[in-house]
């Protein structure tokens, strides 16, 4: 459970344009409420391939959303087939409520400058 156990930030921390990005690095995945399927994972990956050179903590913030996105698209998937016995619509629903806390929760606290990992993340991109 990351979220307990947070990385503990450098004496110096992240700059504020750092801040900034590792910020946005995880609103990007809303991307997915304009462009359905595909948009939650595009936001993310955009900012880690444009930006993970420039910081680590950027890369990092970037790569954690990239990696959560994909695993909430998996389980989107899941949930579709499931809900051919009903209990898809229950589970869906329960995903979609966790992945805006989640991100919203991961956008404001690597605002603070702290090294968010999400608790519920398969680590396929390194």
């Amino acid at each position: 459970m990351s979220e307990a156990n947070p990385s503990p930030v450098s004496p110096a921390g992240p700059t504020e344009n750092e801040r900034t990005w590792g910020m946005l690095a995880h609103l990007a995945a809303f991307v997915g409420l304009v462009v359905p399927v595909i948009g939650n994972v595009a936001g993310p990956w955009f900012v880690w391939m444009t930006k993970r050179g420039e910081s680590s903590f950027i890369g990092e913030q970037a790569r954690e959303s990239l990696n959560f996105n994909i695993t909430v698209s998996l389980a989107a998937i899941v949930c579709a087939f499931a809900a051919l016995v009903f209990i898809g619509f229950l589970l869906g629903s329960a995903l979609i409520i966790a992945w805006l806390v989640l991100t919203l929760t991961a956008a404001i606290r690597a605002s603070e400058g702290v090294h968010y990992h999400y608790p519920f993340s398969l680590r396929l991109v390194k």
